[in-house]
């Protein structure tokens, strides 16, 4: 028997379903909101924007058309009437279609990839031609971001079914496996050397964690089962989920080689109620360890904030119902990312030097008041996708 990941969010901390559910809702009306125009692609970003009286207002800046895939991959687990509501009249299999017309003109491998993801999980007919264009992107041997190739390989395991994707799937899931570093169950910012400054090529963020994460998971789940992937998930998992903070928080910087924490901050919201939410509910999909309860404490931080209740003066919520908009991180506010920059390059030197007097000095108690459609698209693949 299955059980929705609402559902059982709802079994096992009823009043979280409360909260999921409210931000289910922030998600849709906002993406509403972000479609440009036109109804072919979203906004980059919506900006806040303070008035006079002190409420916000949001401004659409920038398009992109990575987070119109990632939209796409969320936006198809809801019901028709509200795939159309979301996505300006149009299902997520059509505005799949619009996406693969648009392939010709994308010179990026990883909005490639996420097309083609996209376009894999709609069942979209030009599926192979969405696949060529990552092929052409994706040249053999050079190194690529490891978000971006394990984008690759998310696509891949979703083609399977409909698409001779053999070798190049193999391939995708070498590459990202032979990417770590030693025996670190992290994975690094890049697959190979050259992308990255060498001073900070031990630097990776959260992301390089989670979408390797979804991929392995995905790779495991998709076909005859693949042990290897799937350790690799749980292994790289776990960790994360052992340098979870206190409050809930899913840290931004860590060091690849030592599977440690190399800067906490900025904390992403998209983090909390999405991106962790995804990835490890599809490791649990595919038969991995439930992490549950760090899902649950992540979540959490979105109405906890213990950032924002330390500090003095009124307490600014980052859920904005109103708005259809959640701000986009809380971050330290220091000059030129000083703090990110200083532990990066002690680090280098000296592993898991840390540095803590910064943290007096610049104290994370700042909002970054934007709000992105990938973050939404990615909470309605966390939350409404899936079973457990």
């Amino acid at each position: 028997m299955t059980i929705s990941r609402l559902a059982a969010l709802g079994r096992d901390e009823p009043p979280l379903l409360e909260l999921a559910r409210r931000l289910l809702a922030v998600a849709e009306s906002g993406l509403a909101s972000m479609l440009l125009p036109g109804g072919e692609t979203f906004a980059f970003t919506m900006a806040g924007r303070r008035a006079a009286d002190g409420s916000w207002t949001l401004e659409r800046r920038g398009t992109s058309i990575r987070y119109a895939a990632i939209t796409v991959l969320g936006a198809r687990f809801l019901p028709e009437d509200r795939q159309r509501a979301v996505l300006g009249g149009r299902t997520a299999e059509e505005f799949a279609g619009l996406l693969v017309e648009s392939m010709p003109a994308v010179t990026n491998l990883g909005d490639a990839a996420l097309i083609s993801w996209a376009a894999a999980e709609t069942a979209h007919p030009k599926l192979s031609d969405a696949l060529a264009q990552v092929d052409l992107l994706d040249e053999e041997g050079r190194p690529q971001y490891t978000v971006e190739a394990a984008w690759v390989l998310s696509a891949l395991a979703a083609a399977r079914g409909t698409v001779d994707v053999e070798r190049r799937f193999t391939a995708a899931r070498d590459r990202l496996l032979r990417a770590r570093v030693g025996d670190s169950p992290l994975f690094p910012h890049a697959t190979g050397p050259g992308l990255v400054p060498r001073y900070r090529a031990h630097v990776s963020c959260f992301a390089d964690q989670t979408y390797p994460i979804q991929a392995l998971a995905l790779a495991h789940a998709g076909g005859d089962g693949d042990p290897e992937a799937l350790a690799a998930s749980e292994a790289c998992a776990a960790r994360i989920c052992e340098l979870q903070g206190d409050g809930g928080q899913w840290w931004w910087h860590y060091d690849a080689r030592t599977g440690g924490v190399v800067e906490g901050y900025p904390v992403y919201s998209v983090h909390q109620h999405a991106m962790a939410p995804t990835a490890l509910f599809d490791l649990a999909d595919a038969g991995g360890t439930d992490y549950g309860a760090a899902i649950r404490k992540g979540l959490r931080w979105m109405t906890e904030v213990p950032e924002l209740a330390a500090r003095p003066g009124t307490r600014e919520p980052l859920i904005l119902d109103e708005l259809g908009a959640t701000w986009r991180k809380v971050y330290r506010g220091d000059p030129k990312k000083a703090v990110r920059a200083a532990r990066g390059l002690g680090t280098r030197l000296t592993p898991n030097l840390r540095l803590k007097s910064l943290d007096r000095v610049y104290r994370p108690d700042s909002v970054d008041r934007e709000c992105r459609p990938y973050e939404f698209g990615w909470m309605l693949h966390a939350w409404q996708g899936g079973r457990i």
